[in-house]
């Protein structure tokens, strides 16, 4: 079993880490670590953050995702879904909500507000130049060209 290591900022004192909503869920919930509350207008976006730090192993990425509930009740979801945290990256977990909704939507301190999905990604793959590639039978069909 791998462990993603997390470190908490100061504002992220006295939050929990991510937990899993059950044993089977695929995400682990991110939390709001606001000082105050945040509202975000119809049609506007703000930047969250969860007041931790992530140390993801090698090989794994953590994919942030919207919360199926704010985004069915009120129209807030994660706006660059899925959101992609390198291995590498040490800096702080932040979340980009924007706010589809007709009113505004307040986050407050606590709130869960998006999903980490721990990944397996293939580190070992480059872009290589080619001249010609093989053909398959779906061929350059796209948007759409495989049916509704």
């Amino acid at each position: 079993m791998s462990a993603i290591g997390v470190k908490r900022l100061p504002h992220g004192e006295g939050m929990p880490l991510p937990p899993r909503a059950t044993a089977l869920s695929a995400g682990f919930d991110l939390a709001a670590a606001i000082e105050s509350d945040i509202t975000i207008a119809p049609n506007q976006r703000t930047i969250v953050p969860t007041g931790l730090t992530l140390e993801i192993p090698a090989g794994y990425e953590v994919q942030v995702r919207s919360r199926s509930g704010l985004a069915a009740k009120h129209g807030v979801f994660v706006l660059n879904s899925p959101g992609t945290i390198d291995a590498d990256y040490r800096g702080e977990v932040k979340v980009i909500l924007f706010n589809s909704g007709d009113c505004p939507f307040v986050i407050k301190r606590g709130d869960r507000i998006a999903q980490a999905v721990p990944a397996t990604v293939a580190i070992d793959i480059i872009f290589k130049e080619s001249s010609e590639l093989t053909q398959t039978e779906r061929g350059i069909g796209g948007f759409g060209s495989s049916g509704i």
